[in-house]
């Protein structure tokens, strides 16, 4: 287990020759506005393989690397981009049969500034209409097509009381501060770990990173609020008020899930754009 140890020319079941012994990552950092979305695109050195196309700063996985840290790790060396700028938002996996190519989604809240190093000739912020007109990397101009529908940010918003009355767990009635408490620390570690299960309406991506958003009501509102990944807003009034704002204020580039079975609310937070999931979707996910 050592520093490039995956670097190396391998072959996949399709009998092509990739470079990654164990597999490969790009990092495609975009950032939204909204007139327009930009990608940090790479103009390869002419020495390199399919030089002079344009494509992700990425490389080759190390043996004791995931994806995300392959990706972020290779795009720090090309583009000097650091991983504190940006947000992982999901991976998307290209299976080539024993080989297999990872984009990893970032979102950056600003045109973040880049430098070349000797593995690229150019580093551009790239509009989504720009950027087919380019000479793209052959593997890069495949995925492509599928890539562009994954570039939204996802936002989880989710009625914890309605969450927490369909796990029944045992007593929560009686102390909905603490029932609500210990869903908050369990959303902590989803954050953090990942949603990998499909949601219907979207892309299929191997792990989405989303933003969560958890509305309490009434007597939750005194539960114990973790540090960590998840923005937890006490409803004033109506927790559903509460949650059809939060639909009404996500920009146009995100797309906002609600997390509820209460069908009013989901009809209303249908009509202002969002989609919807059961409970059953959120359980099933949590440690």
């Amino acid at each position: 287990m050592t520093a490039k140890d995956g670097d190396g020319w391998t072959h996949c079941g399709r009998g092509h020759q990739h470079w990654g012994v164990y597999g490969a990552s790009g990092l495609l950092a975009v950032h939204h506005t909204a007139r327009a979305s930009y990608v940090l695109m790479q103009k390869r050195a002419l020495w390199s393989h399919h030089g002079g196309t344009w494509g992700l700063p990425g490389g080759a996985i190390d043996s004791h690397e995931d994806a995300i840290t392959g990706a972020l790790r290779e795009a720090h060396e090309e583009t000097a981009l650091s991983r504190d700028a940006l947000r992982v938002r999901g991976v998307y996996l290209d299976d080539h049969g024993g080989w297999a190519y990872q984009t990893v989604i970032a979102t950056a809240a600003e045109k973040l500034p880049v430098h070349l190093n000797m593995e690229s000739t150019a580093l551009r912020w790239v509009t989504l209409a720009e950027l087919p007109r380019r000479r793209l990397h052959p593997g890069f101009a495949e995925t492509w097509p599928v890539v562009r529908e994954m570039l939204k940010p996802l936002v989880v918003v989710v009625d914890a009381a309605n969450v927490i009355g369909a796990r029944a767990e045992h007593g929560w009635w009686r102390d909905r501060a603490g029932a609500t408490s210990r869903l908050l620390a369990e959303l902590v570690e989803l954050a953090v770990d990942g949603v990998i299960a499909p949601i219907e309406g979207l892309p299929l991506l191997t792990r989405r990173f989303p933003q969560m958003v958890v509305v309490v009501e009434g007597a939750a509102r005194g539960a114990k609020v973790p540090e960590g990944l998840i923005d937890v807003r006490a409803a004033e009034g109506s927790g559903d008020d509460a949650i059809v704002e939060v639909v009404r204020e996500a920009p146009v580039w995100e797309t906002v899930l609600v997390v509820t079975a209460d069908r009013g609310l989901r009809e209303r937070v249908q009509a202002e754009g969002a989609l919807v999931t059961g409970p059953k979707w959120l359980l099933g996910q949590l440690p």
